[in-house]
């Protein structure tokens, strides 16, 4: 069943002089009002894949545009913009740790701790997940239960196109110090991504578990460990290292979601 507010934003996002009617504007506001709360989300996984609700990410560039900048006062910090911070968060069963940063309009579930990192507009992070200090969660990225998204781990966000995919990181992955992972990347469950990975829409992720390599793009497969790679490719100049990620095994029963990058690296000797 399409949701209520799914038509009138729609009109809206194609003829913006629409939002001077209060039933659009209205729409609008509780749209953003629903992904605060948990009850909406810009993507969802179903029982046939994720599921992205281009109108959700219409209605927060619309939000973006109905907005009026304001100050706002944190302690003895200022700043200046369109979109307040989560509140209650007692109440909600989240940790955030000073100075941690959640907009209003992105959920955190109860056990969800936040460091001093930062969680956009229409983002979702699962129950018991950490975000470490200086990660970044970007709109609308999906974060999964019991992830640990390390020091430094940069999530890529993206609102246009409304229809593209947001990254996910479905539930019990580990993802290492300073990785990077961007532009629609799908991480399946309990996988381990090393520290420092950059994970694109264009990077080569080789699996290389077998006699023959299998590359893939776009999506790093349940329980695997991934790490850091380069492969040679020929320009005109020369012959250069590109990078690469590679998938070097599976985790582990006995590396399960509670231990550490590490452990689960020291199953197949390696050391990042």
């Amino acid at each position: 069943m399409a949701h209520p507010h799914a038509e009138l934003i729609s009109q809206a996002f194609a003829d913006r002089s629409l939002l001077t009617d209060r039933r659009h504007s209205e729409a609008v506001f509780e749209t953003i009002a629903q992904l605060d709360r948990g009850t909406l989300r810009v993507a969802e996984p179903t029982p046939t894949g994720w599921q992205v609700h281009a109108w959700v990410k219409e209605a927060i560039l619309l939000y973006f545009q109905l907005a009026a900048m304001t100050v706002l006062e944190v302690g003895p910090f200022e700043y200046y913009d369109k979109i307040p911070l989560k509140h209650n968060l007692q109440g909600q069963g989240v940790r955030v740790v000073p100075p941690g940063v959640a907009r209003y309009g992105s959920f955190l579930e109860p056990g969800a701790i936040l460091m001093p990192g930062y969680v956009n507009i229409g983002a979702y992070v699962g129950a018991r997940t950490m975000v470490d200090t200086w990660a970044t969660v970007g709109s609308c990225a999906q974060i999964g239960s019991d992830v640990h998204l390390s020091g430094g781990v940069g999530i890529g966000g993206v609102l246009e196109p409304p229809t593209a995919r947001p990254v996910i990181v479905e539930d019990g992955c580990f993802v290492g110090s300073r990785a990077i992972i961007v532009e629609g990347m799908h991480i399946e469950r309990e996988a381990v991504i090393g520290a420092g990975v950059v994970l694109t829409a264009s990077t080569a992720i080789l699996d290389v578990t077998g006699p023959q390599v299998v590359e893939m793009r776009g999506r790093v497969p349940a329980r695997s460990v991934v790490i850091p790679g380069s492969r040679l490719k020929r320009f005109p100049a020369g012959e250069y290292g590109v990078p690469c990620a590679l998938i070097i095994g599976q985790r582990t029963e006995s590396t399960d979601k509670k231990t550490s990058l590490n452990a689960a690296l020291r199953d197949f000797g390696v050391s990042v």
